[in-house]
């Protein structure tokens, strides 16, 4: 892994939803060169044991202002107990709320969110897609590194989890 910064020493899933454009995906398969970490498509996958994850990340685009029913479903049905977990999504505006749904679940769970990432998509959805729809481009090249330093960042600041190069 020479080059990347990190080196995760720690078993990570991130279990996530990205059908329309492919944008949270997108970012997905960037961090996934970071190191082995186990990618999880909920629609493909709806059980799925996370017991034996150090950190276990839940990812989508935003739907009516939240993640997706099929990640909401997955994390309140296989996210474990006292698990580190991360938030990573994507949206076409920029509003406030749209984790509280997952956070609800991870404290129901008694797990630690470590941190949350969300960046723009080119989102064509419901009457959007009338216009051409919007955020056309992102996530662009800045909106994926910006998902690796997320991740980085994550890394470095959790205590054991992970060891620096």
């Amino acid at each position: 892994m020479e080059g990347k910064g990190v080196e995760v020493l720690m078993k990570v899933a991130i279990a996530y939803y990205s059908q329309h454009h492919g944008n949270t995906k997108k970012l997905l398969d960037a961090i996934k060169e970071l190191g082995d970490i186990t990618l999880i498509n909920v629609v493909k996958c709806k059980e799925a044991d996370l017991t034996n994850y150090d950190i276990i990340g839940f990812a989508s685009g935003i739907y009516f202002g939240k993640f997706s029913k099929a990640v909401l479903d997955f994390a309140r049905k296989n996210l474990p107990q006292e698990k580190a977990v991360f938030l990573i999504y994507t949206y076409g505006i920029n509003s406030k709320g749209y984790t509280k749904a997952m956070e609800q679940i991870i404290a129901a769970k008694s797990c630690q969110l470590l941190g949350t990432y969300g960046c723009r998509g080119f989102d064509t959805f419901g009457p959007l897609k009338l216009i051409g729809g919007i955020a056309k481009g992102h996530p662009d090249k800045d909106d994926v590194e910006g998902a690796r330093e997320f991740f980085r960042r994550m890394i470095a600041e959790s205590p054991s989890t992970f060891t620096k190069l």
